[in-house]
């Protein structure tokens, strides 16, 4: 049995799924999200499953989380000493992420060769400058360190060499951007190996606090995995080495949630309606859209693989506001709390709908008297404001979604599958998911004059998603037969090779170390998951002759869900 919790911006789904003699929903649930203490949460939605099902028959746990999120949005995040090398080129202080940032002399080419050794001097000096600030965890970042990581873990040698001769916790985590990925983006590099340091900590506090709970619950022999951002999952004791990678997870899980719910072929707009958010999600020939180089955390752009996925601050708790001036409504994108029919005190777009008969969410007559005592308050008809909120919400979504295509094709299209070439995206149907989906289903029916569809299950979308999700992962080999050197940055693993290593050779390699790695994860690999994403091979030249090949692979398992419920 799987179980699957998302915790997003208002409520916190989970669902129980049976995968023998077909998948099925055993169970579902829904807990108000605490954002002061989000494992509350966690342990919440928790024991509401574990009332409707039996403890150990629950294999795994998929979890999707806001905390890194939340945490660096809210400006809760740890000081970070980040410490470079970058040589020659752009000055390293453009990608400058945080108070404590170091730059040092030294420098390795983008062949591997090491041009200039590190200055010691200045890495002793960076290192007490960051200890004089109390700081503890690290980033070691060097340009070309992909082709040859020895500087980066010369730097993290020193850091923790330095928390042993001080006898103190000085350094408890050191990220080194080679283990990020094989792209050649320096500055990415360091805004991602920045970000991963700076939510280190939090995550794994809240990690171990999961184990404890699951083990108080009788789930310690549960295999937990997290969602990333990029529509797939990691296990756990991965996750607490790369915690930025769970950045963004709930908008993945609402893409996975819809490919579990449905069956799409067609250029289609994915809308998740939350109770604070609106996700928005666009397909390309039914397939989800990637952001090829990396999402921007913030004005940062990183390293972090992420479904295109634009968030928009319309739910179902969104706040209705009206100008005294002018009468006009709007709706969000502050959330003031919960809708006055679920208890709260200010009218929200789930309350006009409630109004409109467009809905019977908790108390409907509180939710009348609610827009009763707004509208009168300026001069209004209760029935003409609720509808007022209603357009604004929907077109506020229509506007956004047309944005978010236009955008799109202005560039090339990248799916989780492929690049599309010369592609443009044309929308011919709407799927709707999350709690206000079916209220509102025929007002955006009205404003995208497409096909609207509002799977079963729809509620709960983003546990689904979250539950069958399976475990993805990527790296990148280079191989230098000159240099008689192959290198898989994210491994830190490094062999010799012959001068005759060939493209399919590294192509074969590339494949067996993504299974290794994800055996060693307790991950079984399907051969058709795994897919070679980039593959090529660049004749090196010197006094007119062949000196040899620089070869480079990049390998991954597929975005994707382990079983689906349509028509279940």
């Amino acid at each position: 049995m799987l179980l699957g919790i998302d915790v997003g911006g208002t409520h916190t789904d989970a669902v129980a799924i049976d995968l023998e003699g077909g998948p099925r929903i055993l169970a579902s649930c829904k807990v108000r999200t605490r954002h002061d203490d989000l494992l509350t949460s966690v342990t919440e939605a928790l024991e509401a499953m574990l009332a409707q099902v039996d403890a150990s028959a629950v294999t795994q746990l998929n979890l999707s989380t806001t905390l890194s999120t939340n945490a660096i949005v809210q400006g809760k995040t740890e000081d970070v000493g980040v410490i470079v090398s970058a040589g020659p080129g752009i000055d390293p202080h453009n990608a400058m992420t945080c108070r404590d940032f170091h730059v040092i002399e030294g420098s390795i080419d983008h062949r591997g060769n090491k041009v200039r050794s590190l200055s010691s001097s200045q890495l002793s000096e960076s290192i007490d400058a960051c200890r004089k600030n109390g700081v503890r965890v690290y980033a070691a970042v060097s340009k070309f360190s992909t082709r040859n990581p020895r500087h980066e873990n010369t730097i993290r040698r020193a850091v923790l060499q330095c928390r042993e001769e001080a006898d103190c916790e000085h350094a408890d985590f050191v990220t080194l951007g080679h283990q990020l990925g094989g792209a050649l983006n320096f500055p990415r590099r360091v805004a991602t190996a920045y970000f991963n340091c700076a939510v280190w900590r939090l995550y794994n506090q809240f990690a171990t606090a999961v184990e404890k709970s699951l083990a108080g619950m009788g789930l310690a022999h549960v295999k937990v995995n997290i969602l990333k951002a990029d529509g797939g999952t990691m296990p756990l004791p991965q996750s607490r080495r790369m915690p930025v990678q769970s950045i963004f997870s709930g908008p993945a899980a609402s893409v996975m949630g819809i490919i579990a719910l449905t069956d799409i072929f067609h250029d289609s707009v994915i809308l998740d309606i939350g109770g604070t958010t609106t996700d928005i999600a666009v397909f390309a020939d039914g397939a989800p859209l990637i952001e090829r180089e990396g999402i921007a955390i913030g004005s940062h752009p990183t390293l972090v693989s992420a479904l295109k996925v634009l968030s928009i601050g319309i739910g179902g708790d969104s706040a209705i506001s009206v100008s005294a001036a002018s009468r006009t409504v709007r709706v969000g994108p502050n959330r003031l709390g919960p809708s006055v029919c679920l208890g709260g005190s200010q009218p929200t777009l789930t309350d006009a709908l409630n109004t409109l008969g467009a809905s019977e969410v908790g108390d409907v007559e509180a939710s009348r008297a609610a827009l009763q005592a707004l509208s009168a308050a300026h001069g209004m008809n209760p029935d003409d404001l609720a509808r007022a909120a209603v357009d604004y919400a929907t077109e506020t979504i229509h506007t956004a979604t047309r944005d978010l295509i236009d955008e799109i094709n202005s560039k090339p299209v990248y799916t989780i599958h492929e690049l599309l070439e010369e592609k443009r995206v044309v929308p011919k149907k709407v799927y709707l998911m999350g709690g206000p989906a079916k209220a509102l289903k025929l007002e955006l029916f009205r404003r995208f004059q497409l096909s609207t569809e509002v799977p079963d299950n729809y509620d709960v979308a983003n546990a689904i998603g979250a539950a069958l999700t399976r475990t993805t992962w990527e790296l990148e080999l280079f191989a230098d037969t000159q240099r008689h050197v192959l290198f898989i940055p994210s491994l830190s693993y490094r062999e010799n090779i012959h001068t005759s290593y060939a493209q399919r050779d590294a192509e074969k390699d590339a494949m067996n170390q993504l299974a290794m790695q994800l055996d060693s994860m307790g991950v079984y690999l399907r051969p058709e998951d795994a897919q070679i994403t980039h593959s090529s091979s660049f004749n090196m030249i010197e006094n007119m002759e062949q000196v040899g090949r620089n070869i480079r692979v990049k390998c991954q398992v597929r975005p994707g869900v382990v079983a689906t419920l349509e028509g279940c």
